[in-house]
């Protein structure tokens, strides 16, 4: 079988796209980074998924992007947004971070002599991130053959994989659920109740009840207080 490296975040993007690639035939190993976001809760989810859905092997690697803040994920200090829509790139992009998460899929897929990298990237219902577009991604993939030991010996391509790139959160979900995914296995929440309840509130939370109302199906987390009136709309990651 053809293998391939998925990282894998623990969200429902992610679960969807490792059930894509393992429907595809691919031999997956996921790959999860820890990063020092403030929503851990999403790398045991990913544990979870990994288990779930025959990963071949579930590595976590620790990068501490928390050391240049910058972003209400990796910064305790600045409030993560709970108002729905915003205009421009909002506070919880964190600088470089999918860059980051491309570069040590792409060292790992080296290693195990794979040329397949799935990434659950999105450009319909998203944040704006800058590091989600299309542009990014295929400036990316040509650096990757100019930087590998395979795109330089002529060995074959290195593809980076994004099939939910122009799918709407509603989608993803309904292809997830046809596929087999168990949704309470993810995280999506940036800001966790003291409970480990899901707030419901941020644009991730939003996004992710917006997608289960457009899909006609229950979302399985549990939600806090802080989600009750809170309309399920608004950009998301």
């Amino acid at each position: 079988m053809t293998s391939a490296v998925v990282l894998l975040s623990g969200g429902l993007d992610s679960a969807t796209v490792l059930a894509l690639a393992r429907n595809a035939g691919y031999t997956c190993y996921c790959l999860s980074i820890d990063y020092g976001q403030r929503h851990r809760a999403e790398l045991d989810a990913a544990a979870r998924v990994a288990q779930a859905l025959g990963a071949r092997e579930h590595r976590v690697v620790s990068v501490d992007l928390a050391a240049f803040g910058g972003s209400a994920l990796t910064d305790l200090n600045i409030a993560v947004p709970t108002g729905g829509a915003t205009t421009g790139i909002p506070i919880t992009y964190v600088p470089a971070r999918n860059t980051v998460m491309l570069s040590f899929a792409l060292a790992w897929a080296e290693v195990l002599g794979a040329r397949h990298i799935f990434f659950g990237a999105n450009a319909v219902d998203y944040s704006g991130y800058p590091d989600c577009r299309p542009e990014y991604l295929a400036a990316f993939s040509a650096m990757a053959n100019l930087a590998t030991r395979r795109g330089v010996e002529g060995r074959g391509r290195l593809a980076i994989h994004t099939p939910l790139i122009a799918m709407t959160k509603g989608e993803i979900i309904r292809t997830g659920l046809d596929l087999g995914v168990d949704y309470a296995l993810t995280w999506s929440c940036y800001d966790p109740g003291p409970r480990g309840e899901a707030c419901g509130a941020c644009d991730s939370c939003r996004l992710r009840l917006k997608g289960f109302a457009e899909a006609g199906a229950a979302d399985p987390v549990v939600y806090s207080n802080r989600a009750a009136g809170t309309a399920p709309v608004g950009a998301g990651s």
